[in-house]
């Protein structure tokens, strides 16, 4: 059996989705996962879908960035798989685990993936340090703050800190800064 899993970080890759979709039930999966997660995060649907599988299943991702976010976490989701006797293939690199050049590519384009991750998160911290000398950097937008008026209202009702926390989104440690900003 064939078992897809998509992936994309954010609710406006939409069409990530479809591509990935329609290019895992292309080549025949029988049942795909879909998400809308981090790498970063924790993510059910993956752990789901590695969890259905069974001795002699298929594994299958478009890309590789979709599955892992390291070569160490690849080598964790690859072992896991073998584990249960169950390959991986990875569509847009034509690569299939079944034999050993696929073993050893997946390892080879792993690390490729990785060096090309920490080489865009490296333009990306030179890119802030240079807004910031030009004092161009206004940093992420406060997320938590935005939302203090809807806080204070709750507070105002006697809720618990806790509970306002879930319910509006942010972290408990966010609605006592709040609370103390109020005072």
């Amino acid at each position: 059996m064939l078992i897809g899993y998509a992936r994309t970080s954010t609710l406006e890759q939409k069409a990530g989705f479809d591509s990935q979709r329609d290019a895992l039930e292309a080549v025949g999966c029988d049942r795909v996962w879909e998400e809308q997660r981090s790498s970063v995060g924790p993510r059910e649907a993956l752990s789901e879908a590695i969890g259905f599988c069974r001795e002699g299943d298929v594994f299958v991702v478009t890309k590789l960035d979709r599955l892992a976010r390291s070569v160490r976490h690849l080598g964790e989701i690859v072992e896991e798989l073998e584990s249960k006797s169950v390959g991986l293939r990875v569509i847009d690199l034509g690569l299939d685990t079944a034999t050993a050049t696929g073993k050893l590519m997946l390892n080879v384009f792993g690390s490729v993936a990785q060096f090309e991750r920490e080489m865009m998160l490296e333009r990306q911290l030179e890119g802030i340090a240079k807004a910031k000398a030009e004092r161009k950097y206004k940093g992420r937008k406060p997320t938590a703050m935005a939302k203090a008026t809807q806080v204070e209202s709750l507070l105002n009702q006697g809720r618990s800190k806790r509970k306002i926390a879930l319910a509006v989104g942010i972290s408990e440690r966010s609605v006592y800064r709040i609370a103390n900003s109020i005072c």
